[in-house]
């Protein structure tokens, strides 16, 4: 099979948010107790976190993560978690029926936040508080001093602000499994008068309203546009939820089917995206709302398993999803069609970051280990620099069951103007033959091969508690001026990094 790549450095997409490379941590499961937070581990630092999760996680290379919820946030009090350990209250997680000990809060996320090289994305809880509350923690966060709240937070130990700049007004709140569901027009109501508080307090920060939950709820659609109506001038951005995997009419032995699902993505994002634009229109505005797709991943092997986990517990090993390759090949193409959208989605959050369906996985008396996923995402995160290239492509589709055109290659390319390295995704789907793949930039010629690297060679359901899974060098590659040459094996997920000539 034939396939080629045509990069016009002056076609550009976008430049590129690196925000789009952010994750999630909610209080739940082992995501923060044994996962993040584990004083008697030892790997533990003073502060009780990980070390052997934070450099997992700065190979990542995650510059936002958004905290703490997630469901966990709907029926969460912030002042649990400051202030003296000792004095910290043990609650009820009613979202996830788990005891929370309130040992790691909000403090401990900014002093974690900052050893992982991350910035904070928090979120205020909208569910079963408000207002008030919502506008006292940005106070408590970012108001210099001088004031109870600024004062107090010092009292505990942070002199200077934490100086938050991207918020969240809550979280699926469309979502009948939310502690505190509002219909559409009561939460565009009150996600309106709390983005009024918070910036009255702060007017740097920039706010991120709640879109309906799924595209499949039956919100989807009106929720938008009721709340986009209310809120278009104090907020920033638009949330998206989207998980994929084996669900409803799919059978497991639908891979072809399983690895389209980046199609479904692409149309929600442009859906969406449809949508504010329409409001836009509508009020005559010269402001774009663009997006945050702050939960998305792969999500479907721990549901039965989630079933029998005994409630009330610290730490349940809940949604503990075991990647497969085929999970990593399909996040490989969802980050491509994240970065084809990236003129719009500025911000989004891989959840979740450890543990709870997670890159990232650990042992409670031993070591850390990588998942399948973790490779494809950190080569985006840390090679997924600078400007968005539109790819401009000819290749064979294929008809699935639930799509009529699925490229058998998915592919882009970014630009680095700085180093002059343009880096190239590439996937082949194909399960049974190689694909020769050839790659052209316009009036450019290339200097050398900085990299080239494949993941393939492994069976669609082999997942990575081995250990055994690695990248692996793309050797079989030729460079001719302005042309390279590549073949592509099955199945395989790839990169190629080149210097081009200035």
């Amino acid at each position: 099979m034939k396939s080629s790549l045509k990069i016009d450095l002056n076609d550009q997409i976008s430049t590129i948010d690196n925000r789009i490379y952010g994750s999630f941590i909610e209080q739940l499961g082992r995501a923060v107790y044994t996962g993040i937070y584990q004083p008697n581990h030892f790997s533990a630092d003073k502060d009780g976190f990980r070390t052997d999760v934070i450099d997992a996680i700065n190979k990542l290379n995650v510059p936002i993560i958004r905290y703490p919820g997630g469901n966990f946030l709907s029926q969460y009090r912030w002042e649990d978690g400051i202030g003296p350990k000792n004095q910290r209250p043990t609650r009820l997680d009613i979202a996830w029926r788990e005891l929370e000990t309130n040992q790691f809060g909000l403090h401990e996320f900014m002093a974690w936040s900052k050893k992982v090289h991350a910035v904070p994305n928090l979120a205020v809880n909208l569910g079963t508080r408000g207002i008030q509350e919502a506008a006292d923690l940005v106070e408590y966060c970012n108001f210099p001093k001088g004031t109870y709240l600024s004062d107090l937070r010092r009292t505990y130990g942070a002199e200077a602000p934490f100086n938050i700049k991207t918020w969240c007004l809550g979280n699926e709140m469309d979502g009948p499994w939310e502690i505190g569901t509002k219909n559409a027009n009561e939460y565009a109501h009150l996600a309106n008068e709390t983005a009024k508080a918070m910036k009255r307090v702060d007017d740097s920060i920039e706010l991120v309203a709640c879109g309906s939950s799924s595209m499949d709820n039956p919100t989807f659609g009106n929720w938008e546009e009721t709340v986009l109506e209310e809120c278009y001038d104090n907020i920033d951005y638009l949330s998206l939820h989207r998980y994929y995997g084996y669900y409803n009419d799919d059978s497991p032995k639908e891979l072809d089917n399983f690895l389209g699902k980046n199609v479904d993505l692409d149309q929600f994002i442009n859906g969406v995206v449809a949508m504010c634009d329409a409001v836009k229109a509508r009020k005559r505005s010269s402001k774009s709302i663009n997006l945050s797709f702050d939960e998305w991943n792969v999500w479907y092997h721990s549901n039965d398993a989630d079933a029998k986990i005994t409630p009330w517990q610290v730490g349940s090993h809940l949604l503990e999803d075991i990647y497969n390759f085929e999970d990593a090949l399909l996040i490989g193409s969802l980050l491509i069609t994240l970065l084809k959208n990236s003129n719009r989605v500025k911000i989004a959050c891989l959840a979740q970051l450890v543990n709870v369906i997670a890159p990232i996985m650990t042992k409670e008396n031993g070591d850390v280990w990588l998942q399948s996923i973790f490779y494809p995402f950190m080569q985006v995160s840390n090679y997924g620099q600078g400007i968005a290239l539109t790819p401009h492509v000819k290749v064979e589709s294929y008809k699935s069951r639930e799509f009529d055109s699925v490229p058998y290659l998915d592919t882009i390319a970014t630009f680095d103007k700085n180093s002059r390295i343009i880096t190239i995704f590439a996937e082949n789907k194909n399960q049974n033959d190689i694909m020769d793949f050839d790659i052209q930039v316009d009036d450019f010629n290339f200097k050398r091969i900085v990299q080239a690297t494949q993941f393939f060679g492994y069976n669609p359901k082999q997942d990575n508690r081995n250990g055994e899974m690695r990248l692996k060098q793309l050797t079989d590659i030729k460079i001719n001026a302005s042309e390279i040459s590549v073949t592509l094996q099955p199945l395989s997920w790839n990169m190629i990094q080149i210097q081009i000539i200035s």
